[in-house]
């Protein structure tokens, strides 16, 4: 059984939910700089090109690539030889959070009591904690940053079975389209289909987790991810909306067995911000 300190988690978690919000990853970048050269509206490649200027400026600074410094979704894969000491691992993790969002001048906007009075919790906490045991004893934490605007436009559709492989693209392509300007695309598609609803959103989240443009290693949902991003690439809404054929930058689908009566999807959308960082302990 190995040891790892609660003390530990809690500044891994700090660092990582600063750097998440000041480095954009090098795949993102990449694919944004590809973006745009291929871009054929002059006004879709200056937008492209002043989100490259902004994320060299705030990785060059130590400021937030966006105002909306996010929920902090914390994604936790427990080796099951890996033995937390010295405290309770959410405890540290929400810990970490609010050292980081403190330390690094971060945006805290979690509010409490969220149909009524909506007060600021002051600290960015509570974050949103999902734990997954693996084999091994290590622990292996992914922290993402997720705005408002792109959360707002989730989407879960309960298709009927017979509705297949077309229902599931025109399900997804409608809910970027209805979206539009709203989640700052270029965006990122996360796509989640099958399990039960719940299943299906959070495969939907973890899909953004992947490097960017990687495609799911079966080929049949790899050839999905690609149609389904030539079709929404096809709406013309564009870099933050303002036209053009670079409304996302990837589709990921994960996918997971389903009932025989069921047919869930999910959506979850990710900003060109596409912020996460990640730390093996």
């Amino acid at each position: 059984m190995r040891e790892i300190s609660s003390k530990k988690v809690t500044e891994t978690v700090a660092r990582l939910c600063q750097e998440a919000n000041f480095v954009l990853g090098d795949d993102v970048l990449d694919v944004l700089r590809r973006a745009r050269e291929s871009e054929e509206s002059p006004l879709g490649r200056q937008v492209l090109e002043q989100i490259l200027e902004n994320a060299r400026i705030a990785k060059e600074e130590k400021i937030p690539l966006c105002q909306d410094c996010g929920t902090t979704v914390v994604f936790l894969e427990v080796g099951q030889d890996a033995h937390i000491t010295g405290g309770d691992l959410y405890a540290a993790v929400e810990e970490g959070v609010r050292q980081g969002y403190s330390q690094g001048y971060l945006r805290k906007s979690i509010v409490s009591q969220p149909f009524s009075a909506r007060v600021n919790t002051k600290d960015n906490t509570p974050s949103i904690i999902h734990v997954e045991m693996v084999v091994g004893d290590s622990l292996h934490i992914t922290v993402m940053p997720k705005g408002g605007g792109s959360e707002n436009m989730s989407r879960l559709a309960m298709l009927k079975p017979a509705e297949g492989r077309r229902g599931v693209i025109d399900s997804v392509v409608k809910a970027v389209e209805e979206a539009g300007s709203n989640p700052c695309p270029p965006v990122i598609v996360g796509v989640g289909i099958g399990g039960t609803a719940d299943k299906a959103m959070i495969l939907a989240k973890k899909a953004l987790l992947r490097k960017v443009r990687e495609p799911n290693p079966d080929p049949e949902i790899a050839e999905l991810e690609r149609e389904i991003l030539e079709r929404v690439n096809s709406l013309g809404i564009g870099p933050e909306g303002f036209g053009g054929r670079t409304t996302a930058l990837a589709v990921h689908a994960e996918v997971f067995p389903t009932h025989i009566a069921s047919l869930p999807v999910a959506v979850n959308l990710q900003c060109h911000s596409a912020r996460y960082k990640e730390a093996r302990l």
